[in-house]
C-alpha cells in the first residue's frame, strides 16, 4: 500500500467513495451526493506541505480510502487549528488502513503550525471512536440529535488532540 498526497486523477473514485458515505450512512450530515464541481472546488482547500493536507491509500491501482486536515473555522485566530477526517472505501475498513493513513498524516502535520486537531463523528460509531482514541484524540463534547439523516436524528461527538 502507497500512501501519498492526493492528485486531480484521484477526485472521481475519491468522490465515489465518499458518495457512498452520503446515500448509505449516516457518518457524514451531507444529504446530497457531492458533484464532481463541488470536489474540484474542495480540492483547492488542500496543499502538499502545511496544515492543510489531503493523502489517500492506493494499492495495485486501487483508491482505498483518504484522510485530510481541513481548516477547523474560517476566522484567522483559529488558523492553528485543524479538523481531520478520513474515509475507507467500504471493503477496505479492519485491514489497518484508518491507522496507517492518520499515522502518515500526523507525521506530515508534525512541525507545521498546528496546535489542535480535531474529529466530530457521528454516534454510533464505534470504529471511529477507536481510530481517534488510538491516536491520542480525547471526547470533549456530545451533543445530541444534532442531525437528520434517514429520518431520525443522530447524535455528534467531538474529539480533540493536542500537537506540536
Amino acid at each position: 500500500m502507497l500512501i501519498r498526497p492526493a492528485i486531480q486523477d484521484d477526485l472521481v473514485t475519491l468522490n465515489d467513495l465518499y458518495n457512498h458515505y452520503v446515500r448509505e450512512t449516516p457518518v457524514t450530515f451531507d444529504i446530497e451526493p457531492i458533484t464532481m464541481d463541488q470536489r474540484h472546488a474542495w480540492f483547492g482547500h488542500y496543499d502538499v506541505v502545511g496544515r492543510h493536507r489531503l493523502l489517500v491509500a492506493v494499492a495495485d491501482e486501487l483508491l482505498l480510502g483518504y484522510a485530510t486536515s481541513s481548516p477547523w473555522h474560517a476566522r484567522r485566530a483559529y488558523e492553528t487549528s485543524v479538523e481531520t477526517s478520513i474515509y475507507l472505501a467500504p471493503d477496505a475498513t479492519g485491514r489497518g488502513i484508518g491507522t496507517a493513513l492518520y499515522a502518515r498524516l500526523f507525521d506530515e502535520l508534525d512541525g507545521e503550525d498546528v496546535h489542535r486537531a480535531y474529529g466530530g463523528m457521528t454516534i454510533p460509531n464505534p470504529a471511529s471512536v477507536a481510530l481517534h482514541e488510538r491516536f491520542g484524540f480525547a471526547r470533549v463534547a456530545y451533543f445530541t440529535e444534532q442531525g437528520r439523516k434517514f429520518g431520525r436524528y443522530w447524535d455528534v461527538a467531538m474529539y480533540e488532540k493536542p500537537l506540536g
